[in-house]
């Protein structure tokens, strides 16, 4: 049975109607990126831009256009650190997302003080 709703709606709609669920996609589309799952982190952040600001309107936000935006969120994308940051800084701006960096120590073998 095919399902009645795209993925990209539900999200769109979700996204426009929750700002917890809002701050959670880019606190997820952050830890994907930090943990090495750049594909993952370019799919939620092209998630977020669709369902908030837009393509077009990130495009006039940063003066780029909106083909090389969607060239570089797409899976095969290769952006630079200073096009993605600019991204991020972006969408917390509009969207009035705060975030921050925790970080703790694994204390297992690998990471043991010698």
């Amino acid at each position: 049975m095919p399902l009645s709703r795209s993925y990209k709606e539900t999200i769109k709609e979700r996204v426009e109607r929750d700002p917890a669920f809002r701050a959670a996609l880019f606190d997820e589309a952050i830890n994907a990126f930090l943990n090495g799952e750049t594909t993952v982190g370019k799919a939620l952040l092209r998630d977020l831009v669709h369902s908030t600001i837009g393509f077009e309107g990130l495009a006039e936000e940063l003066d780029k256009s909106s083909k090389s935006l969607h060239r570089m969120l797409a899976p095969s994308g290769n952006p630079r650190m200073e096009n993605l940051f600019q991204v991020i800084k972006a969408l917390k701006e509009s969207e009035g997302i705060s975030s921050k960096v925790t970080s703790t120590y694994r204390n297992d073998k690998r990471h043991a003080p010698v």
